[in-house]
C-alpha cells in the first residue's frame, strides 16, 4: 500500500513538472504582431514602390476597391509589401487602405502596409492668382486632419505619414512652400502621438527632393530645415537621375574615352553612371542630415525612369527614356537598396494617364513597370517568366510582356546617349 502511494506521489509529481514545462514553452513562443515601420523600413524583405492606380486621362475617375485589390494581389505577387499613396483629399487613397483590410480579411496571410501622403501647398496654389510661397493654403489643415483619421482608422496598414510631397522644392513653382510649414505639421502630427491620440509608433516624415533635404544648394540648408529633420522620425529623399540626363547631362553624355565602345556598352556605362548619381545624391544628404542628427535614418521615398518621351528625355534631346535603360535603371537601384537596407519606394507600379493628359507621349505618363495595357515592361518580365502572374489579371487582361518578350526588337527603340559637346575654342 505504501509503494502504491509513493507511485501516485511521483506519477503525480513528474505529470505537474511535464504540464509547467509545456506552460514556459507556450509562454515563450512569439507572440504575432503587426509590423511596425521600424521593422519595415529598410528590411530587404519588404519591397517598396509608388502606387497610384488611375486608369483614365483624369483623377475624377477613381479606381474602384475591386480595381485596387487586383492592382495590390499583382504587386503582393512581386512581394511588395509597403505602398506610398500622395494624398487623401481624392477617395482613391481611402480605396487603397480599404482594399487591404479586405484583402487581409480574406487571406490571413496577405500583408501590404501604406506610408500615406498628404498633400500641402501654399497659398493660390494651382489657380490663377501668383502663388505665395510664403503662406499656407487653408485647405493643408484638412488634408492633415483626414490622413490623421485614417491611420486612427487604419492603425495596421498605415504606418508613416508622409507631410508633403515635393512641398519644398523651389522648382515646384506653383505649389511650394517654405519648411516651417511642414515642420508645423510635422511637430503636430508628433503631439497627436504624445497624445495618444495616433499610434505611438506611427512614423512621420516629409517626402521631397534631395536638394530641400540639404543635399545640394547650402540655401536650403535654414535653421528651420535643421528643426524639420530633428523632428520627423526618418528623412524621405527622392533622387532622379533620368531627369537630370536633361537639366545635369554631365554624367550623362558619353566621355571622350568611351567614344569607341558598342552602343549597348555606351549605354550600360551610362547606366551604372546613373546608379553613381543616385547614390552621390543619397550620401551628400546622408552627410547633411547626420550633422544635424546622427540617428536619423534616410530611405528613398522616390526614383524612377521613364520608358517613353517626346519631350527633354525622348531621341530628339537626351534620349534617356527607353525600356532597357529603365529596366536596368531598376535593377541596379533594387540590387545597391537591398544591399545597403535603404528602403526604395521605386516610381512607380503602374503607368498613369492623367500626368500629361493633352500628350498620350509624354513622359509623366510612362513611368509604370506595367502599362495600361497589362504588360509588363522589360524591368520585370522575368518575373513574367516565373509565372508570378498566371492567375492574375488587370482590369480584365492577363499580365504580359511588351514587345512580346522579343528583346531584340526592343533593342531597336534604344539609343546611346549623346557625346560629349566639344568646346568652343
Amino acid at each position: 500500500m505504501v509503494k502504491s502511494l509513493n507511485y501516485i506521489l511521483i506519477l503525480s509529481v513528474l505529470i505537474s513538472l511535464i504540464g509547467c514545462s509545456q506552460a514556459v514553452k507556450k509562454s515563450e513562443e512569439p507572440v504575432k504582431k503587426d509590423k511596425v515601420a521600424a521593422d519595415i523600413l529598410g528590411n530587404p524583405a519588404y519591397l517598396a514602390i509608388s502606387y497610384g492606380g488611375y486608369r483614365e486621362t483624369t483623377r475624377d475617375s477613381v479606381p474602384t476597391v475591386n480595381q485596387i485589390k487586383d492592382d495590390l494581389k499583382i504587386l503582393a505577387a512581386m512581394n511588395v509589401k509597403i505602398l506610398r499613396t500622395y494624398n487623401v483629399h481624392l477617395e482613391e487613397a481611402s480605396n487603397v487602405l480599404k482594399a487591404i483590410s479586405e484583402l487581409k480579411k480574406e487571406d490571413a496571410a496577405f500583408e501590404m502596409y501604406v506610408m500615406l501622403g498628404a498633400w500641402i501647398d501654399c497659398k493660390n496654389a494651382w489657380t490663377e492668382l501668383e502663388p505665395d510661397h510664403n503662406l499656407e493654403s487653408e485647405r493643408n489643415a484638412v488634408e492633415i486632419e483626414t490622413a490623421a483619421a485614417l491611420a486612427k482608422k487604419y492603425p495596421d496598414i498605415v504606418k508613416i505619414i508622409a507631410v508633403g510631397n515635393e512641398a519644398m522644392v523651389r522648382w515646384a513653382a506653383s505649389y511650394y512652400v517654405q519648411p516651417s510649414v511642414i515642420l508645423k505639421w510635422v511637430n503636430h502630427l508628433q503631439e497627436l502621438k504624445k497624445k495618444g491620440e495616433l499610434p505611438s509608433d506611427l512614423w512621420i516624415t516629409s517626402s521631397d527632393d534631395f536638394a530641400s533635404w540639404g543635399g545640394g544648394d547650402p540655401s536650403y540648408q535654414t535653421k528651420d530645415l535643421e528643426e524639420l529633420i530633428k523632428a520627423v522620425d526618418y528623412v524621405s529623399m527622392h533622387t532622379y537621375p533620368m531627369h537630370n540626363t536633361y537639366y545635369n547631362p554631365q554624367f550623362w553624355e558619353i566621355p571622350e574615352n568611351e567614344k569607341e565602345l558598342t552602343d549597348i556598352e555606351k549605354v550600360d556605362a551610362a547606366m551604372q553612371r546613373a546608379l553613381e548619381f543616385a547614390q552621390k545624391q543619397y550620401q551628400d544628404v546622408s552627410t547633411y542630415v547626420k550633422s544635424i542628427d546622427s540617428t536619423k535614418t534616410i530611405h528613398i521615398g522616390e526614383s524612377g525612369w521613364t520608358t517613353i518621351s517626346d519631350g527633354h528625355y525622348g531621341k530628339e534631346s537626351s534620349r534617356a527614356a527607353d525600356e532597357y535603360k529603365a529596366g536596368t535603371y531598376y535593377k541596379l537601384m533594387r540590387e545597391w537598396t537591398a544591399k545597403d537596407k535603404i528602403s526604395l519606394f521605386y516610381f512607380e507600379a503602374f503607368d498613369e494617364q492623367w500626368k500629361d493628359a493633352a500628350n498620350p507621349v509624354g513622359s509623366e505618363n510612362h513611368f509604370g513597370l506595367i502599362n495600361l495595357k497589362g504588360q509588363a515592361k522589360y524591368a520585370i518580365w522575368d518575373l513574367v517568366d516565373a509565372g508570378i502572374f498566371e492567375e492574375l489579371t488587370r482590369d480584365g487582361q492577363q499580365i504580359t510582356k511588351t514587345y512580346n518578350g522579343d528583346k531584340t526588337a526592343l533593342m531597336k527603340d534604344v539609343s546611346a546617349p549623346p557625346a560629349v559637346k566639344a568646346v568652343k575654342e
